[in-house]
């Protein structure tokens, strides 16, 4: 079976056959699978009125556990984003009602992001449909080759990545 790849490392291959293209090929999937991912992705948050972004923050906060409050800060290391773009998103979802900055009660400088009971209810309510979404998006793999493809995706992340940002 040929996909899209395939056509490229073909070309080439037979423009420059001295080069070993499968590591090029690798990344061109994972790029292109990358896309499509974030595209279907993308195309859920919308029906249920949010961006990508806003999905994320809203999932970081629930995640960590009640009272579901984060500091800016820690928002912005888990989100990898500048200080910028963080506080449009905290103000894009408080316009929203999804989320609150509670100020910490003597140093007013010390600002909390809480999720609302409002984006509390939003993202509980989405976060069945959103993992029935990505598992339809990997239906084509069997669960053992889930496996083996989520083991060696956690392989090569952990030799990128930057291990002062966990």
């Amino acid at each position: 079976m040929a996909d899209a790849m395939d056509a490229i490392l073909d070309q080439w291959a037979r423009e420059r056959p001295d080069l070993d293209l499968q590591a090029m090929g690798i990344n061109g999937r994972i790029a292109r699978l990358r896309y499509r991912l974030q595209q279907a992705n993308h195309d859920f948050y919308r029906r249920h009125g949010l961006e990508n972004h806003e999905f994320d923050m809203l999932a970081t906060l629930r995640r960590s556990g009640a009272p579901y409050t984060m500091t800016p800060g820690a928002l912005l290391k888990a989100s990898l984003v500048t200080s910028g773009a963080i506080t449009n998103r905290i103000d894009k979802l408080e316009a929203k009602g999804l989320v609150e900055r509670v100020r910490n009660g003597g140093d007013r400088r010390s600002v909390q992001i809480r999720l609302t009971p409002e984006g509390l209810e939003l993202i509980d309510g989405l976060m069945a449909p959103h993992v029935d979404n990505v598992a339809r998006m990997l239906a084509a793999l069997p669960p053992e080759r889930r496996e083996q493809f989520d083991a060696a995706l956690r392989v090569l992340l952990e030799s990128l990545e930057d291990t002062s940002i966990r």
